[in-house]
């Protein structure tokens, strides 16, 4: 393990494999760097790879107030520490916090690779509710871990309250309430891009870093939509579609397209 400081004093951890070029890889909601652990040494005989924990997870430390732009800062910060300048690869909210970063860093990430920010930007699935941060913040000032996790699986995630109910203690339970005071941060990274609203992208026209969005041949229609939008809006960004995957991307369907992509 390795640390970093950011600029407001927080010490994000990473670790770091492989040779070549730098590659920052960015986790979304309840991940933590171990979450890498297997695509790691698949992408380390291509790159030097860079997965880390965000603020408030794993081994990193955390500060208040919380802000989008202190996880872009850590994001920077981690980009620094593999040269100052990398490419840069996130999955779900994180992808929408790596695209933020790019919109904000714009000279230190060279390429840029997103699968399946989930955007809701059409009525092919219910919009977020407008209390779902407030709600979340609400469970965590009171104590209550378990109710944000499971916020976030009916409100995010959709999950029917009585799935989620035979879901306690299974795998990744513990280790995903541990986290759950971070799923406020990807709920205000998202904003309101999840609010059915395509005009909540339009931000997102400015970042000119060469951008591949990759959505799952077997996710809901909504998450496709929302990639090809984004794809379309990028002035060099270009949609695939992964035949064959969900929201849990293979490793081995995963790698490859990183590789041409960035190294094409």
């Amino acid at each position: 393990m390795h640390t970093v400081t950011s600029k407001d004093g927080t010490t994000i951890a990473f670790d770091k494999t492989g040779t070549g070029p730098a590659l920052v890889l960015v986790a979304g909601a309840t991940a933590t760097r171990a979450s890498f652990g297997s695509v790691l040494p698949v992408l380390g005989s291509d790159f030097t790879v860079f997965g880390f924990d965000r603020r408030g997870r794993g081994d990193s430390s955390d500060t208040q107030p919380y802000a989008v732009e202190r996880e872009v800062e850590d994001i920077e910060a981690v980009i620094d520490a593999a040269g100052g300048e990398a490419f840069v690869c996130g999955h779900s909210s994180g992808a929408v916090l790596a695209l933020e970063a790019a919109r904000r860093l714009p000279t230190k990430i060279k390429k840029l690779a997103l699968y399946e920010p989930p955007f809701i930007i059409d009525n092919s699935h219910p919009p977020l509710p407008k209390d779902y941060v407030a709600r979340l913040n609400a469970a965590t000032a009171a104590g209550r871990p378990e109710e944000a996790f499971e916020i976030f699986l009916t409100d995010a995630v959709g999950i029917p309250a009585e799935y989620v109910a035979q879901m306690r203690g299974g795998p990744h339970w513990d280790s995903s309430v541990a986290v759950a005071h971070t799923i406020a941060y990807d709920g205000m990274i998202m904003g309101d891009t999840m609010s059915g609203n395509p005009a909540s992208l339009d931000k997102y026209a400015e970042v000119t870093t060469p951008t591949l969005v990759m959505d799952g041949g077997e996710s809901p229609s909504f998450m496709h939509n929302g990639a090809q939008t984004l794809a379309n809006l990028l002035p060099n960004g270009e949609n695939r579609t992964m035949a064959g995957q969900d929201h849990s991307v293979a490793d081995d369907v995963l790698a490859p397209a990183l590789v041409e992509f960035f190294k094409g």
